[in-house]
């Protein structure tokens, strides 16, 4: 950034705020910012955590895929079993 646009900057800001709100406001952007800081440290806290875990874990582990038991198998149509009564 350039100085001219620093002044600049500096001189829209005490116009839209005036000179006695000024270190408010660098109050409250500074708070701001130490808040996002530290929100963005636990973002990636978490997200390291979390890679940290194996990723074959799973909570279905271990269990037969669902599906229609063995034996109970739909013809095409959905009328009951399926039976071969020689139609092509």
């Amino acid at each position: 950034m350039k100085p001219s646009h620093i002044i600049v900057l500096v001189v829209v800001l005490v116009v839209v705020f005036g000179a006695s709100k000024l270190p408010d406001v660098a109050k409250y952007f500074g708070q701001s910012l130490k808040v996002l800081r530290k929100e963005m440290r636990e973002f990636h806290d978490e997200d390291s955590a979390s890679a940290a875990k194996p990723s074959g874990s799973s909570a279905h582990e271990g269990r037969a895929p669902a599906g229609p038991p063995a034996g109970e198998q739909k013809s095409p149509e959905g009328n009951g079993p399926s039976s071969d009564d020689g139609r092509a």
